[in-house]
């Protein structure tokens, strides 16, 4: 939530220097690394993530974990508390990886 709110104020107050996050990147990806970086690939089918409603939000890179955790609780229910511990850390991992990666990306182009 800060970050979108300081991004949001960032753009508002210089917009010269904020880059747009609804552009596609004008630096190329692969520039400062010794090795190509491998490019991201959704792991959930389009058919799984409807299968299973997910919210717009929810469509993401994480999106498998996030299908993985949904069937346990389903499968566990009612007490799927403690027996999901795992596929929610791997989900809570994944987000919070992501979410990093776009923050250096937003800082990379900027």
């Amino acid at each position: 939530m800060g970050t979108k709110l300081s991004v949001s104020l960032e753009g508002a107050l210089s917009p010269e220097t904020a880059p747009r996050t609804d552009r596609p990147p004008t630096f190329d990806p692969q520039a400062g690394f010794e090795r190509p970086r491998k490019e991201r690939v959704m792991k959930a089918t389009w058919e799984e993530m409807e299968q299973f409603r997910l919210k717009p939000g929810q469509r993401d890179y994480c999106a498998h974990h996030l299908i993985d955790l949904m069937k346990c609780q389903t499968k566990n229910a009612p007490f799927a508390g403690h027996a999901c511990d795992d596929q929610r850390g791997a989900w809570d991992k994944c987000e919070y990886e992501d979410h990093l990666m776009r923050i250096k990306e937003y800082e990379r182009e900027r």
